[in-house]
């Protein structure tokens, strides 16, 4: 017999009524238990934002509301280990946990091992993750295979599972994940380009600018070109070489063999150097990979196929990276991976970097750092990268990084919703300026505006003044000529090691790749895997007939370091202002 016969009477009839209260309205004490979870984050983490604290919580209530039926789910997902991502696992992952009621877990990996998750997942058909923060450099393997649901998808057949304030139009690197199909594949989750980073006290300084203008001809200012990016590093490295008794290098870079040593070279360095041609977001027919396509379908990466990988462009952008790094950069670096090189400029002792990710910025603002003023403001200024010799206007100047919400048709359908919808709270406006000024990766036109991003500008050393410049169009991903980036890519690491270790020369191990790549193409041309825009292989012919094709691949031009160019920062900074 149950102790509550024993209690009193009107005892019994109170936890009676109590219990048949509780039973009788769950929702209502849940959905006071998630508003109570929304209010206290909105309150407490996230802010500022661009709404008003009313609109943060009708966004929030849409979300407790739209989780009812997914609560109690255990959901998987997975990014790579940025600043951004980790700030998402550890507080926003939290939070969409205690406002939702749904059992997420955002895990933490390297970005190669990412890609390889998803490989396996792609072709296996098993289920490893519910959702994937995936580049938008695979926008090409995407839309090619069929085995991504794409986020036009999602919207279409899920209404009551779309935020109706997400704004897609809002998102900046929106047409980065639109495949040529007009689909929209993934959804824009952090986003940051390479630019060239730079030691603006050093550059001020009077002794060093005197010095350098005997020595050269022209000021010591921002390179517009790769030849000033060159002097200024011999100028550096070799006749200032020491400031307060610390050893100083005019460059920095990596050349372990190692994955990454591929992402330095198909993150744009061959565009930087005028290798692809003319086109907005990646050259056409040319792209920066070098792969030449006819319409929508690559035909190859090789000079005797019209591709460019082998061409004098990028012979010349290998030669120089491999000189760089061995001239002018800290001997260590040979011996470095992009993890391992990136916290280098951090430490004091680099006047300046052609290829620096924005993404370390929140690194390198820390207090403390030997970069970083007493008030907090850095002692350096990102702004565009140097072009090479080959560059002409209209082509693209750089590499900008999309990590999107990628989700695939392998996962069953609640576990994929219930990854839906936390992708889209990691980027709805409640909580994207909060996130944009923790891991300044900024992914929405309205933060970027906002007077949050005025305030902190002065302290981001130009990566506000960037994203607001209509410059930023001229930085964009990998694009859609590539047809399965996860199986070239990993080859691009193995030839550029043989030219950065002297194994090769630059023209052999460029050789090489194109050989290799093309190889690849021909066996999913073969393989008839990719119905839509697959491969179709141009027959080899004389590489003399392409050179002799407008565009690329273009001829060795006579002279490959023409006289060097600077600008002022601040004149470059107001012709952002003022366009």
């Amino acid at each position: 017999m149950s102790s509550i016969n024993y209690m009193p009477r009107p005892t019994r009839i109170a936890m009676a009524m109590s219990l048949a209260a509780c039973f009788a309205a769950p929702s209502l004490v849940f959905a006071d238990q998630y508003q109570d979870a929304a209010k206290r984050w909105i309150e407490n983490e996230f802010q500022p934002s661009t709404l008003t604290p009313e609109e943060q919580m009708a966004e929030m209530q849409w979300f407790i509301d739209a989780a009812k039926p997914l609560r109690g789910q255990e959901i998987n997902v997975v990014s790579e280990t940025l600043t951004v991502h980790k700030y998402e696992s550890e507080v926003l992952a939290k939070a969409f946990r205690e406002i939702t009621g749904i059992n997420l877990t955002h895990s933490l990996i390297q970005e190669g091992d990412v890609i390889e998750k998803l490989q396996t997942q792609m072709y296996s058909g098993t289920n490893i993750y519910d959702g994937y923060v995936n580049d938008s450099d695979l926008i090409g393997t995407h839309f090619r295979y069929g085995k991504v649901v794409p986020i036009s998808t999602l919207i279409e057949q899920n209404p009551d599972f779309t935020l109706p304030t997400l704004d897609l139009e809002d998102f900046i690197g929106l047409s980065f994940t639109t495949a040529p199909d007009g689909k929209v594949y993934q959804l824009p989750d952090q986003q940051f380009a390479n630019l060239y980073w730079f030691r603006a006290d050093w550059f001020a300084n009077p002794e060093y600018k005197q010095q350098f203008k005997e020595k050269y001809g022209y000021e010591l200012g921002v390179p517009v070109n790769w030849s000033a990016y060159e002097d200024i590093a011999e100028f550096f490295t070799n006749d200032v070489k020491t400031i307060d008794g610390k050893r100083v290098y005019g460059n920095m870079d990596y050349g372990k063999k190692d994955p990454s040593l591929g992402w330095r070279f198909t993150d744009a360095w061959f565009s930087m150097a005028g290798a692809g041609d003319k086109g907005i977001p990646n050259g056409l027919p040319v792209d920066e990979w070098g792969i030449r396509v006819d319409g929508c379908n690559p035909v190859g990466s090789s000079m005797s196929r019209g591709g460019a990988v082998n061409s004098p462009a990028a012979v010349y952008a290998t030669e120089k990276y491999v000189e760089w790094l061995k001239k002018y950069a800290p001997p260590a670096a040979q011996g470095m991976t992009f993890y391992e090189a990136g916290p280098v400029p951090a430490q004091g002792n680099i006047a300046q970097q052609i290829f620096w990710y924005t993404a370390f910025t929140a690194d390198m603002t820390k207090q403390g750092l030997p970069v970083v003023n007493e008030d907090g403001t850095p002692k350096w200024r990102m702004a565009p990268s140097p072009v090479g010799a080959y560059w002409q206007e209209g082509m693209k100047k750089g590499y900008q990084d999309v990590g999107s919400w990628t989700f695939l048709e392998s996962t069953p359908e609640k576990r994929r919703l219930g990854a839906w919808l936390y992708a889209q709270f990691v980027t709805a406006k409640t909580v994207s300026l909060k996130k944009t000024l923790v891991g300044l990766t900024p992914i929405r036109e309205s933060d970027i505006q906002s007077q949050a991003m005025t305030d902190a500008a002065p302290k981001l050393g130009g990566l506000v003044e960037f994203y607001r410049s209509p410059a930023r169009l001229q930085w964009t991903p990998t694009g859609t000529n590539v047809p399965d980036y996860p199986k070239l890519a990993q080859l691009w690491w193995q030839y550029v090691a043989r030219a950065a270790s002297g194994e090769s020369s630059a023209k052999e191990a460029l050789d090489g790749l194109a050989e290799a790549q093309d190889r690849v193409m021909e066996r999913l041309e073969r393989a008839g895997v990719q119905e839509t825009c697959g491969p179709k292989m141009n027959e080899p012919r004389d590489v003399q007939y392409w050179l002799d094709q407008p565009g690329a691949p273009k001829p060795e031009l006579d002279n490959e370091k023409p006289q060097g160019k600077t600008v002022p920062y601040e004149e470059m900074v107001k012709s952002w202002e003022e366009s």
